[in-house]
């Protein structure tokens, strides 16, 4: 004797299947998405304006105002550095922490671009 389930049962089990599949297929193709920074990070042009990037990419270099900035705010979850350079490149760093901020000395060179730890 073989039991076989109702086709009520049968098109609710496919319907689920379906389900699943498509709920795998739509996270496999929003897993390429860039990831943020979540929160913003501030700094203070030459002009005492306030700049602010919400979510910036944790990826490359973000590069700041030409005339560059002299305090930075990280208000973001991912510690980033500081540089005296438009490319992120050179000697003269600056580390700054999660939810932290960072002054330069008055005589010091400007901050001009920053990427993210991770």
């Amino acid at each position: 004797m073989s039991v076989t389930a109702p086709p009520i049962v049968l098109r609710r089990r496919l319907r689920i299947a379906a389900g699943a599949a498509l709920l795998t297929l739509a996270v496999t193709g929003c897993s390429g998405l860039g990831r943020t920074a979540v929160g913003p990070v501030s700094y203070t042009t030459g002009k005492d304006e306030v700049v602010t990037v919400h979510s910036p990419s944790v990826k490359g270099c973000h590069a700041m105002d030409p005339a560059g900035s002299g305090k930075v705010d990280n208000r973001t979850l991912i510690d980033m550095e500081l540089y005296t350079t438009r490319d992120c490149t050179g000697r003269s760093t600056a580390y700054v922490a999660t939810t932290f901020s960072d002054t330069n000395a008055p005589r010091a060179l400007p901050w001009r671009s920053y990427r993210f730890i991770h």
